[in-house]
């Protein structure tokens, strides 16, 4: 009975000692990060959000610049006129296909066909205007390709470094053809323009309005 007793009396005591080495190991952990110790220690912070690099559109309260896009669907709609140059492919007929360039009197000379006016029209409307030319006299059903290889030139003057004519480039803007120019004078007034875009149409426009081929833009003097 006594052998017995004490049998008891010694699993208790090692039941305890367990008990204990465990608890102690989950302390271990809890103090090391690897155990959350049943959600009582605060979750981390988020990080702050990055702030906008200097001279980025967000930065400062600044919008996102506009997306260039409006610029080319306009050039899709581009009327021709003098200074222009047109890359005509004519297919299967390369000695009637080259780049030709729309004269003062606003026509194009292909070979073998009297000049064309072009003025005014598109490169779709070109297009017809040439299939048409060249079925009367030299083919059939012929298929014909146009596109505006270079765009005639656009015209800065008023207080601008270096006023004058200058190649135009898609996508530019008004800010863009003062940089060509050399940038503003000192008198200039920097935040609004004077814009020609034809004999009947001008009109002032901020420094990012798009600019056309064949515009003429006036830097104004600034009054103080």
């Amino acid at each position: 009975m006594l052998t017995k007793d004490l049998a008891v009396t010694r699993m208790r005591a090692y039941r305890r000692v367990v008990c204990g080495l465990g608890f102690a190991g989950l302390l271990a952990l809890s103090g090391c990060g690897g155990f959350s110790g049943g959600g009582n220690q605060p979750m981390p912070a988020p990080m702050p959000a990055a702030a906008p690099l200097p001279g980025h559109p967000q930065a400062a309260g600044q919008q996102p610049l506009p997306n260039a896009a409006p610029v080319a669907g306009a050039l899709s709609q581009y009327r021709l006129d003098s200074g222009d140059q047109l890359r005509v492919t004519v297919f299967g007929q390369e000695n009637l296909s080259g780049t030709f360039r729309v004269d003062d009197a606003g026509a194009i000379a292909m070979p073998l066909l009297p000049p064309l006016g072009v003025r005014g029209l598109t490169t779709a409307q070109t297009k017809t205007t040439i299939e048409q030319a060249l079925s009367q006299t030299l083919l059939r059903n012929p298929n014909v390709s146009v596109e505006v290889s270079t765009f005639r030139p656009f015209f800065i003057l008023g207080q601008v470094n270096s006023p004058g004519q200058y190649p135009f480039v898609s996508g530019m803007t008004v800010e863009t053809a003062v940089a060509i120019a050399g940038g503003y004078t000192f008198r200039a007034n920097t935040s609004r323009v004077r814009i020609t875009r034809s004999a009947m149409k001008e009109f002032k426009a901020e420094t990012g309005a798009p600019v056309m081929p064949g515009d003429t833009i006036f830097v104004r003097e600034r009054y103080f």
